[in-house]
């Protein structure tokens, strides 16, 4: 079993062309992503008792996504994106997030998980954020720890603490992705793939296996303890950027569980990690990525899609 906790919100596009709504969130499109390349799933977030909430839990099912929670009173929360004349999107937020009660049902919900996957605004805004480190140190013992920041300044704008709360969750992390504006944002006076470097040596031999960043067209980097590696971006013609960094770590985190390394019992074999494989799964969740772009909102593709994309 793979768990996500993080937010769902929906996303209401606004275009040239009009205004559509969507359903989003990073950790829930990580989530859809997940499930639609064939891995059961489980998805630990909030949303509300209304028409976007209907909408919130109907996306996931419709991706056999499964929701241990149920709805709240609380507004569910709206992301609007902005999407300009290159397909690039600029969010403004309205947002709720808190996990009542969930302290108590952790033991029931993550028993049987095998990777816990987390990141965003879901690890930063409280009181929700406390929650999550809460279930990520409790997951961390049995199960495979991600965690992707998708920094959100307009909503956490003071650098220091998004930098302290980024690197909890990074000594806990097995597997850590981030986007090369992420780390920008982050560590202003340092070059990115140095900053991911450093990310790599946090937390010793309990720290991360490898660091990925993502660079838009210039493809994928990552380094793990064996070496680096970076492959190009595909080449596709860009309906929008949305969903397209949680399509690529559902792929990386799918192409791991094919391996056989999540578990904390693999956590060894994953550290071991050959440059070469990271490679792999770097191309891998890249092509997942393409799909993404290629096609409007976050709709990450399917395993039959991406092996079709293979086939090529």
């Amino acid at each position: 079993m793979l768990t996500v906790i993080g937010e769902g919100l929906v996303d209401v596009v606004q275009r040239a062309s009009g205004i559509e709504a969507h359903v989003g969130g990073s950790p829930l499109n990580v989530a859809v992503g997940l499930a639609r390349l064939d891995h059961p799933v489980q998805f630990i977030g909030r949303y509300g008792r209304d028409a976007y909430g209907d909408s919130v839990a109907a996306h996931l099912r419709a991706s056999s996504v499964m929701i241990p929670m149920g709805p709240d009173d609380l507004p569910t929360s709206v992301a609007t994106a902005l999407i300009d004349d290159d397909g690039a999107a600029t969010y403004t937020f309205d947002l709720t997030w808190e996990l009542p009660g969930i302290a108590d049902r952790l033991a029931f919900m993550l028993q049987g998980t095998t990777l816990l996957h987390t990141g965003s605004i879901a690890t930063m805004l409280a009181p929700g954020a406390t929650d999550v480190l809460a279930a990520v140190e409790y997951a961390h013992p049995h199960a495979t720890i991600s965690f992707d920041p998708n920094c959100r300044p307009s909503i956490i704008t003071d650098v220091d603490y998004a930098r302290r709360h980024t690197e909890k969750f990074v000594t806990l992390a097995d597997v850590v992705k981030a986007s090369d504006e992420d780390l920008a944002w982050l560590y202003p006076d340092m070059d990115v793939l140095d900053a991911a470097r450093r990310w790599l040596s946090l937390g010793g031999t309990e720290g991360p296996a490898m660091v990925v960043v993502t660079r838009g067209a210039d493809g994928p980097w990552g380094v793990c303890h064996a070496g680096e590696a970076k492959v190009p971006a595909p080449r596709v013609e860009v309906a929008d950027t949305v969903g397209a960094g949680d399509s690529f770590m559902a792929a990386l985190l799918s192409g791991l569980v094919d391996r056989g390394l999540d578990g904390a019992q693999n956590r060894k074999d994953l550290r071991e990690l050959p440059a070469e494989g990271l490679a792999e799964l770097l191309a891998h969740a890249a092509r997942a990525a393409a799909v993404t772009v290629s096609r409007p909102g976050a709709n990450p593709p399917t395993r039959a899609e991406l092996d079709a994309v293979l086939g090529e």
